[in-house]
């Protein structure tokens, strides 16, 4: 026996004891390793907020096409018609989602990146137009929340280049600019941004326009304006507008593939080319003006971030964006009765529209909806979600016709159970591919009191 009272060791003993300490730490490392992988950590100033990491927005069993048994989406008969609507000639390629509580139930893409090109996958990445608007609301809001800044401060203290008409970029708040309530008649500058002129320098001209009220009291849909909120984000984080966003928001909820430039959309292994036409015409080359706005229409992704990207604003991702937050942004700011002149088709189930920040909110069929539509040169998009169901519809395609915007209301008739209607048109005539007489076509100038001519003209864009 030894000191120890055990027998001797044969010999090498303690070479074999020393290998199994290496081994089981080595576990433990790696056990460590798999842990950390669970959560992403974001901070600046200070703060440090843990996000889910991106596993967990994505159900286990989305697929391409495939849907979840067990709930109210009859999935076998949207990706019927969705096959249907992406086989005629007015479409080149389209992409949906759809989220079932909470869960990504159905993921697919249909048709092609291009005429003759590749087959548009979940991965395919398109430009979300003014799908943008909520996260510059988003991004915004949650500055908010660290207390950098205050949504009731005038947007002319963060933003240099915002200058309205009566010195009203110092009455008009952040909250007013992301409502779209400057006093400014629709679109203001629009065309001249599309004429590739700075829209830091269009800003500033802005105070050479006639008001059509004072700050907060009438909407009318803005790009060149809205942008401003870039240049807030810029002030007070010291980072580009991008830059921000990715390591605040699409950073920590896993959007990998998530950009705000031309290069970002065309160097992704596989991207949309933007059509005017359908399937027979030639593809656009991709216009840059929107990029120069990115808070207001610079956002590319895949349909898998963006549905991503809705599961986070039905609160699903509170370590970055927190309850409160989203109802910040989800809140009604001014009611918009143009709006329901843009949806007069489906007003059978629309009732009331108002705009929150960055983000429309509708009366659907008696329960609140938040959503928001877009489209630039060859691009559409759409969101549609419940947060209270945490159900909702996502799409994005690379043709300019509107058709596949009733994706959203058959969509959302099966997850509150309604008598379905054919509102993709597919039983009837086809709703042809449509010109567009400018770049921009993600919004109604709504305008509440005395507009005046130059208001009533932009309304109509």
């Amino acid at each position: 026996m030894t000191d120890a009272g055990l027998p001797p060791q044969p010999e090498g003993s303690d070479n074999r004891f020393r290998l199994a300490l290496y081994l089981i730490g080595v576990l433990v490392l790696l056990l460590l390793g798999v842990w950390a992988a669970t959560s992403i950590t974001f901070s600046r100033g200070g703060t440090t907020a843990t996000a889910p990491a991106p596993e967990a927005f994505a159900s286990a069993t989305i697929g391409e096409g495939r849907g979840s048994s067990g709930g109210s989406v009859a999935f076998a008969r949207l990706d019927e018609r969705l096959a249907r609507l992406a086989a005629q000639d007015n479409m080149v390629g389209l992409a949906v989602a759809v989220v079932e509580d909470g869960e990504i139930r159905f993921l697919k893409g249909y048709g092609e990146t291009m005429g003759g090109g590749d087959p548009v996958t979940p991965n395919t990445v398109f430009r979300w137009a003014s799908l943008s608007k909520g996260v510059a609301g988003d991004m915004v809001a949650l500055l908010a929340e660290r207390n950098k800044l205050s949504l009731y401060e005038p947007a002319g203290k963060y933003a240099a280049t915002l200058k309205l008409p009566a010195g009203n970029e110092q009455k008009a708040t952040i909250s007013d600019l992301l409502s779209h309530r400057l006093g400014l008649f629709g679109h203001a500058n629009d065309s001249k941004l599309e004429d590739n002129m700075d829209p830091r320098f269009l800003r500033r001209t802005l105070a050479s326009l006639n008001a059509i009220c004072p700050p907060g009291q009438c909407h009318a849909y803005q790009n060149v304006a809205f942008d401003a909120a870039s240049e807030i984000v810029e002030k007070v984080t010291g980072q580009r507008y991008e830059e921000a966003v990715r390591d605040h928001l699409f950073g920590p909820l896993g959007m990998t593939s998530a950009t705000m430039t031309r290069a970002g959309l065309m160097r992704s292994p596989s991207w949309a080319r933007p059509h005017r036409g359908g399937r027979n015409s030639k593809p656009l080359e991709v216009a840059e003006p929107y990029y120069r706005v990115p808070a207001a229409g610079g956002v590319n992704s895949s349909i898998k971030d963006l549905a991503i990207w809705m599961q986070a604003q039905m609160g699903l991702a509170g370590g970055v964006l927190s309850p409160d937050l989203l109802a910040i942004v989800q809140s009604p700011r001014a009611y918009t009765p143009g709006e329901m002149g843009r949806m007069r088709k489906f007003r059978e189930r629309i009732t009331k529209a108002s705009y929150g920040l960055g983000w429309r909110i509708y009366d659907y069929a008696g329960h609140r909806v938040v959503a928001h539509r877009g489209g630039v040169s060859g691009y559409r998009s759409l969101i549609m979600f419940d947060p209270e169901r945490r159900a909702g519809v996502v799409a994005l395609w690379n043709s300019s016709t509107s058709q596949p915007g009733g994706v959203e209301f058959e969509v959302m008739d099966m997850i509150y159970r309604l008598p379905p209607r054919d509102w993709l048109g597919l039983d009837t005539r086809p709703t042809p591919a449509q010109p567009q007489p400018s770049e921009t076509i993600n919004g109604i100038a709504d305008v509440v009191g005395n507009a005046g001519a130059e208001a009533a003209a932009n309304a109509s864009r």
